[in-house]
C-alpha cells in the first residue's frame, strides 16, 4: 500500500508539472463547449419523433396511421404502450403521441355529424417549432387528408392537440455531456498511451520493474491519480456550461461518478494495449489518434445516433464512447438510474474486460519484455 500511496502522489505531481498538459487538456472541451454553445444555444430540437397509438386497430385507423408513418417530415413509429409513449413524451425522447380512438371506423360509419371521432395529439408545448410549423402539417396533411378521402371533404374526423410539459432541452444540452465523455476519451485513451510509451523508452518502467513494486499496484495507481484529474476536470466543465448555458445534473451524482470510472478505466486499458503496440512515443499519438478521431463523429459525441444510417446503429451503440455520452446524457439531462442504463453500462464494462485482458498481453515493462 506504501508503494501505492507514493506512486499516486508521484502521477499527481507530474501533472502539476506538465502544466501545458493540464490547461489545454482542459482549455480544449472549454473552448469547443463555449463556442458551440454561443453559435447553438437555444436552437430547438433536432427532429420530429412520434409515436402512433392506434387503439381501434380497424382498416380505417390503419389507413391513418399508414399517411402518418410514409410521411418524410415526422418520424412516426407505431406502438401499443400508450403510457410509455407519454413517459418518453414528457422526457423529451419523442415530440408527439398521436391517439387514435376506439370505436374510431364505426364512429365514421355511422356519420353521425354531432359524434365524430376524436383524434388526440399529445405534443411537448416547450417546442416552439412543433406549435408553430409541425401540428399544422400533421392536421391538415393527415386528418383532413383522411377525412377528404372518406366523405367528399367533409370533415368527419376531429382533431384535438394537447400540451404536454417536456424537459426543456436544446442542443446544448445534448453537447455538453458529449465534450465531458470526450475528455475522458481523450484524456485516458491518449495520456496513458503517451505516457507509457514514453517511460518505456527513457527505461523508468525497466528500472520500476527492478524494484519490489507489483504491476498491480503501478496500474492502480495509475488508476486513482487519472480518475480524481478527470473527476476534477468534468466538474470544471460541467459547472462552467451551468454558468454560461444553464446546464444542470438531474440525475445522481454518485451514478455520473460511476459512469466516469467506467470510462477511464475503458479508455486507460485501450491506451495500455496502444502503449503496448506503439514501438516509441511519436508512433503512440498516432495510433491513438486512429482510434479516437472517428469515434468523436461515429460515437454520438456531436450528433445523434439516430441521424446515421439505420443499419449502422447497433454497432455504433456499441462503439465504446457511445454508450459513455449516452449514459451522461440520461443522467445530466432525465435523471436516469441505473435500472434505465443497464445495457450502456454493460457495454463499458465489456469493453474494460476485453481491452484489459489484451492490455495484459501486450503490456511490456521494457523492449521486448513483458
Amino acid at each position: 500500500m506504501r508503494g501505492y500511496g507514493q506512486l499516486v502522489l508521484a502521477q499527481f505531481r507530474l501533472f502539476l508539472r506538465n502544466k501545458q498538459m493540464l490547461f489545454w487538456s482542459l482549455m480544449f472541451p472549454i473552448f469547443l463547449m463555449t463556442v458551440i454553445g454561443f453559435a447553438f444555444n437555444g436552437e430547438e430540437s433536432i427532429t420530429f419523433k412520434g409515436i402512433i397509438i392506434d387503439e381501434d386497430q380497424s382498416a380505417l385507423s390503419n389507413q391513418l396511421s399508414s399517411l402518418f408513418l410514409e410521411e418524410e417530415v415526422t418520424n412516426f413509429a407505431l406502438s401499443e404502450d400508450k403510457e410509455q409513449a407519454l413517459t418518453d413524451l414528457e422526457n423529451g425522447d419523442i415530440s408527439f403521441v398521436f391517439v387514435i380512438p376506439e370505436q374510431f371506423e364505426s364512429l365514421i360509419e355511422q356519420q353521425d355529424t354531432e359524434n365524430k371521432p376524436k383524434t388526440v395529439l399529445y405534443y411537448d408545448q416547450t417546442n416552439q417549432m412543433i406549435s408553430n410549423i409541425a401540428i399544422p402539417i400533421i392536421e391538415n396533411n393527415f386528418v383532413d387528408q383522411m377525412s377528404q378521402e372518406i366523405a367528399s371533404y367533409e370533415p368527419v374526423i376531429q382533431f384535438e392537440a394537447q400540451g404536454v410539459q417536456a424537459l426543456d432541452l436544446q442542443y446544448f444540452d445534448f453537447l455538453v455531456p458529449g465534450i465531458v465523455a470526450m475528455m475522458i476519451m481523450t484524456n485516458n485513451l491518449n495520456g496513458s498511451a503517451g505516457q507509457i510509451s514514453s517511460w518505456r523508452e527513457r527505461g523508468i518502467l525497466r528500472r520500476m520493474q527492478s524494484t519490489t513494486l507489483h504491476a498491480s499496484s503501478f496500474i492502480s495507481a495509475q488508476i486513482t491519480a487519472r480518475l480524481v484529474l478527470n473527476a476534477f476536470q468534468v466538474l470544471i466543465v460541467i459547472l462552467i456550461g451551468n454558468l454560461l448555458f444553464g446546464v444542470q445534473v438531474n440525475g445522481s451524482w454518485l451514478l455520473l461518478l460511476t459512469f466516469i470510472l467506467l470510462g477511464t478505466l475503458t479508455f486507460m486499458s485501450i491506451g495500455f494495449i496502444i502503449a503496448g503496440l506503439a514501438k516509441n512515443p511519436e508512433s503512440a499519438g498516432p495510433i491513438s489518434g486512429f482510434i479516437a478521431f472517428p469515434m468523436l463523429f461515429l460515437g454520438g459525441v456531436f450528433f445523434p445516433l439516430d441521424n446515421m444510417p439505420e443499419f449502422l446503429q447497433p454497432i455504433l451503440e456499441t462503439v465504446p464512447i457511445a454508450p459513455l455520452s449516452t449514459a451522461m446524457r440520461q443522467v445530466m439531462n432525465v435523471g436516469a438510474g441505473l435500472s434505465d442504463l443497464w445495457l450502456p453500462a454493460l457495454y463499458l464494462v465489456l469493453w474494460l474486460l476485453a481491452s484489459f485482458i489484451v492490455a495484459s498481453l501486450t503490456f511490456k515493462w521494457d523492449d521486448g519484455v513483458k
